[in-house]
């Protein structure tokens, strides 16, 4: 049958194509068959784009995030203050630890855009250097609890048994632990030797449960995937297995927990210095100010708060990234 015929089993006719029937059944009902050479190739319209890239939880996370306007702000927050906290130089040339009594409280003037605080020192120059270590600690804790917590959370749930039943355990008990008075507890008995790295650590100890339980949960949901069967078979090594497949398949809401993560660890740091047993007085940190200016919120309020003010925004900006990021990485998020 030539190719621009059809055939009607009804009427047993061979029709070209481009006709109209009208059926018996359903007088003054038309059927219009299209010709091949009228309408396009339906294999060029169903093909696949074989030259973009592949789907991935990662491409499509950054798509639904740099769709977001949060995203940017949160983002162009965080840039700031990281490079205020690298390089404070290039925004101000003011010694934070110059002070005169002569000037204690003074009014903003030319060189020193917010004034001074109650022991004469330049308020804009301790925010810009006090950037340094708030986000060192951050950054340095958020790095301990997630190392401790994918250790110990990964290792729980691949192994389960009796690995599971201690580990869950002694998360549970690290749990029940007062976060800030274990802290400041360690912070106090070591205060001759307070220094970024001893916060940080000690912050690390007793801030890891949290990360901890989300990968145990992430690492149960994923270890019977297909790949990891697939990889069982090939012969890999029950270690090979849990960190080259399962871990970096669970990583994605630790990622996300770690973000919001980061910001309250500097708000741990800050509460230390403001009580006295967090960074030593020789290191300017916003929390140092912040505890300095509290004799002062009577008399000249503005003095304490910048520093509480330099904190918030970027306390704020790590908890919204935080959020855009655990939406973005949430498959469930995502059909919402």
């Amino acid at each position: 049958m030539p190719e621009n015929f059809i055939h009607d089993d009804a009427a047993h006719v061979d029709l070209p194509l481009g006709t109209v029937l009208v059926s018996e059944g359903r007088r003054g009902q038309e059927h219009f068959f299209a010709s091949l050479d009228d309408s396009p190739s339906l294999g060029v319209v169903d093909a696949p784009n074989e030259g973009a890239a592949p789907s991935s939880l990662w491409r499509d996370a950054w798509q639904q995030m740099r769709r977001r306007p949060m995203f940017w702000v949160s983002a162009l927050l965080i840039v700031l203050v990281i490079v205020i906290a690298i390089f404070p130089q290039l925004f101000t040339s003011v010694d934070p630890r110059f002070c005169q009594l002569s000037d204690r409280a003074g009014a903003p003037r030319a060189g020193h855009l917010l004034g001074f605080d109650g022991q004469g020192c330049d308020v804009y120059s301790r925010i810009i250097f006090g950037a340094r270590p708030s986000v060192t600690v951050g950054v340095l804790t958020t790095i301990g609890t997630s190392l401790l917590g994918v250790a110990i959370g990964s290792i729980a749930g691949y192994f389960g048994k009796w690995f599971d039943t201690i580990l869950s355990r002694l998360t549970d008990i690290f749990f029940a632990i007062p976060f800030l008075l274990a802290a400041i507890l360690v912070a106090s008995t070591f205060a001759e030797h307070r220094t970024i790295w001893l916060i940080a650590a000690t912050l690390s100890v007793f801030g890891w449960p949290s990360i901890a339980r989300i990968t145990r949960g992430s690492v149960l949901s994923v270890k019977n995937n297909e790949f990891v069967t697939a990889a069982r078979a090939l012969g890999t090594s029950r270690m090979g297995i849990l960190w080259g497949h399962v871990v970096p398949n669970s990583i994605a809401p630790v990622i996300a927990q770690a973000t919001v993560m980061l910001g309250g660890a500097i708000v741990a740091e800050a509460t230390l210095s403001f009580l006295g047993v967090g960074l030593p007085g020789s290191v300017v940190s916003w929390g140092g100010d912040i505890s300095r200016a509290q004799g002062m919120l009577n008399t000249n309020p503005q003095v304490l708060l910048w520093p509480g003010l330099a904190l918030a925004i970027t306390v704020l900006s790590f908890i919204m990234m935080g959020d855009v990021v655990r939406d973005a990485l949430d498959p469930k998020a995502r059909t919402r």
